[in-house]
């Protein structure tokens, strides 16, 4: 956005500022730019604290990667190590359509069952463990 050129005027006392269209539009975008910076800065913030805190860890590169295309975090670590579900269900005594199961989100594994998952993929375990619980 070009300068902004504001003209001062008294009306009734009151000093008004008066903006073309165009002055105000481009205004009215540079807050919303700054309130969603601001956004993004607080939720970095947070994270940053939670990392800090030892609450939450920061997932390979390769595992972000798949999880922002609508991969699951279990089926992405799987692949990520270049486990089949036959050989993790081998390593941890599971079976196949148990981790099938987990991987599309059909059932919830305890706390100790990811716990032995994460281990048998030697990952960190809070990779698959939510903090809160």
């Amino acid at each position: 956005m070009g300068e902004l050129n504001p003209k001062f005027v008294d009306i009734g006392g009151a000093e008004m500022v008066l903006l073309t269209r165009a002055e105000f539009d481009a205004l009215m975008q540079r807050i919303e730019d700054a309130e969603e910076n601001a956004e993004l800065v607080a939720i970095y913030d947070e994270r940053m604290a939670r990392l800090k805190a030892g609450l939450s860890v920061v997932l390979p590169p390769e595992v972000s990667a798949r999880v922002l295309k609508g991969e699951g975090i279990l089926r992405a670590l799987r692949n990520w190590r270049a486990v089949t579900q036959a050989e993790l269900a081998e390593k941890t005594g599971f079976t196949q359509g148990y981790l099938s199961d987990l991987e599309a989100g059909k059932r919830v594994g305890a706390p100790q069952t990811l716990r032995k998952i994460a281990e048998a993929l030697d990952v960190d375990p809070r990779y698959l463990l939510d903090p809160e619980k």
